[in-house]
């Protein structure tokens, strides 16, 4: 999951050179939701859609269609590297919601001490770069960060029983249709091989298949436990930033880097027996 997170933010970064950021979001969109509605269709998974379909279109407002076109439009100001950076702060978000929530799943000591040091790595990171945006590009991708802490918690609460493909088919379809008047209007004179190449991996590999993967990542360990997979995008997102993309690579990276590892592997080591009973009780919540 990591891997197929870690790569968008480098894919975004080389097709706003020639796409608009909405025209970006139809073409992640668009692609996947072709690829996946005859899944639906065979599956019969179309009533399950139509029976969901507010909360369908609530995860694909606030997960695709509000940011992607915000992260879109910073990673044009802003470095693949920073971008990747700031939606590493999704997990601590999503603690903070879940401890205003007082209830869901129970965190040991050793995962919050995981999102802590993960933590420090990302304020060390983003305090150095953040020369390279200013603080409304900052506060774009803050944004995003409270849709992405709230899409996993409408998979876990309100989706859970929905076939997976079902919900990546519908939320991706909404987004699309809603996104062409606005493309058509922005459509581009040119674009090269490489933008559409870069599109294309967008829209099946990090939108269709990393969705579904998601969505069983999340039921199977819940969604604040599920959003570190953030952490390590970072590093991958980073060091394609390096090296492909002639990113610097500073001392804060070097120190910063190790601290995000380290956290991402407190955070998600194997449960302990309590845990596991805790993950049970949650399961019981959710599935009753």
């Amino acid at each position: 999951m990591s891997v197929v997170w870690g790569i968008p933010y480098f894919f975004i970064r080389i097709a706003v050179r020639q796409l608009d950021p909405g025209v970006l979001v139809l073409g992640r969109t668009a692609p996947a939701a072709l690829v996946l509605i005859p899944v639906v269709l065979r599956g019969r998974h179309v009533s399950a859609v139509w029976r969901h379909l507010g909360w369908i279109a609530a995860f694909a407002f606030v997960e695709f269609g509000v940011p992607w076109y915000l992260m879109a439009t910073a990673e044009r100001h802003i470095s693949s590297s920073l971008t990747s950076l700031l939606i590493a702060a999704v997990p601590l978000i999503s603690v903070i919601v879940q401890l205003a929530r007082r209830d869901g799943e129970r965190f040991a000591p050793r995962r919050y001490a995981g999102l802590l040091v993960g933590a420090s790595g990302v304020i060390l990171l983003v305090v150095n770069g953040a020369h390279g945006g200013s603080l409304r590009w900052i506060g774009l991708m803050f944004v995003i960060t409270i849709g992405y802490t709230f899409g996993p918690m409408i998979l876990a609460t309100k989706l859970a029983d929905v076939p997976g493909v079902a919900v990546v088919a519908g939320a991706t379809a909404m987004v699309a249709i809603a996104w062409t008047p606005w493309a058509i209007v922005h459509w581009p004179h040119h674009v090269d091989g490489e933008t559409l190449s870069s599109v294309a991996i967008l829209s099946l590999v990090c939108t269709a298949g990393a969705f579904l993967i998601f969505f069983e990542l999340v039921k199977e360990v819940g969604s604040t436990r599920g959003v570190v997979v953030t952490y390590t995008n970072t590093a991958i997102a980073v060091v394609l930033g390096i090296a492909f993309l002639h990113e610097p690579l500073t001392g804060a990276i070097a120190v910063g880097f190790p601290l995000v590892l380290l956290g991402s592997i407190l955070a998600t080591a194997p449960a302990s027996a309590t845990e596991r009973v805790d993950a049970f009780d949650v399961d019981e919540l959710l599935h009753g």
